[in-house]
């Protein structure tokens, strides 16, 4: 099968890596907007042909992936799957709802494989995470919390909500297999006049669950970091780690009832336990990402982050965005983007 590439920049190089080396695949073409990245590369890749022209990617690949920038998602995808070809688009799917509904009815019309660069749902310490909530081992979920922040780099064509939020909006719906019923968020353009740099926001849960994020461009240290705390057991994934990247706490609050009644607070107790680090496989999220599209394209299954996920991260982000339009007023997430998960 012949793949394009679609934007080699600050990620799409590691998806230029990655492709140029996939089984049952050929990279056949590489286009990008840069002259200069594009004689960059083009000495290492003598077997693939770089391009500027986008129809002239389309015309020698039956699949491409596109790593460009967020504000040409919806533009490429759509020539793309207009073409007939199967396309991955790294997140976001587009800027706008009504742009990401459009793309997931003609991938469905034509029967083309649309899967969205939702990365971390690859990662062996979130794929451990969602069996730990799945088998009761961290007891009742509580809530969730992230942190995603760094000095650097700062966009001018999409604020930090859009950067980097859509990964702490989909892995909480990942792992407790639900969908938040609003959301409030605040944050400042300290940089850029309307271009928010730094962001914190809340999902609210129908059952009373709660994941909080915090998004940054303007912090002193790279953070990458997911928080579960359970009734039974607390779990940090943090993804700077080089080792010991998933951390389980057997720790948390006892409380001892009589009946259906709570006793007094002197029955309330900390509980201090081990803190174990499970061994997980050595993978790379972005090459199992891409090698999970190109078996799709092949095997025509429905890939793990397709177009509807895609769409609804996209509803979420749209109602985040209006909440931090509207300094936290909390918004409802509209039950269009509920019907997704069913």
């Amino acid at each position: 099968m012949n793949i394009g590439l679609v934007g080699i920049g600050h990620w799409g190089k590691n998806h230029l890596r990655i492709l140029s080396g996939l089984r049952g695949v050929k990279l056949s073409c590489v286009c990008d907007s840069d002259r200069n990245r594009l004689l960059a590369f083009e000495s290492q890749y003598t077997n693939t042909r770089f391009t500027e022209d986008f129809g002239e990617l389309l015309s020698c690949v039956d699949a491409l992936v596109i790593a460009s920038s967020a504000i040409t998602h919806y533009n490429f995808a759509k020539r793309a799957l207009l073409a007939g070809k199967h396309v991955f688009v790294e997140k976001p799917l587009a800027l706008d709802p009504r742009e990401g509904e459009e793309l997931v009815e003609i991938a469905e019309s034509r029967g083309l494989v649309l899967m969205v660069g939702h990365l971390l749902l690859f990662h062996p310490a979130i794929e451990m995470l969602r069996v730990l909530i799945k088998e009761g081992s961290l007891g009742e979920v509580y809530y969730l919390y992230s942190q995603r922040s760094n000095l650097g780099i700062v966009r001018q064509d999409e604020n930090v909500l859009w950067s980097l939020a859509p990964h702490d909006i989909y892995i909480p719906i990942f792992l407790l297999d639900d969908i938040p019923e609003s959301v409030s968020v605040r944050g400042k353009d300290y940089l850029q006049n309307g271009i928010e740099d730094v962001v914190f926001g809340n999902l609210f849960f129908p059952d009373g669950k709660m994941a909080n994020f915090h998004t940054s461009w303007l912090d002193p240290r790279k953070v990458r970091r997911f928080t579960v705390v359970g009734s039974k057991k607390m779990a940090v994934f943090d993804d700077m780690e080089a080792e010991e990247k998933l951390k389980i706490y057997d720790k948390g609050i006892d409380i001892k009832r009589a009946g259906k009644e709570e006793l007094p607070p002197a029955t309330i107790s900390v509980r201090y336990g081990d803190v174990i680090s499970p061994n997980l496989p050595f993978k790379e999220p972005l090459a199992e990402e891409l090698g999970h599209f190109i078996r799709c394209v092949l095997e025509g299954k429905t890939p793990r982050a397709d177009g509807r996920h895609g769409l609804l991260t996209l509803y979420l982000l749209d109602a985040c965005q209006r909440s931090l339009n509207n300094r936290g007023i909390p918004v409802e997430i509209p039950e269009k983007a509920r019907r997704l998960l069913r």
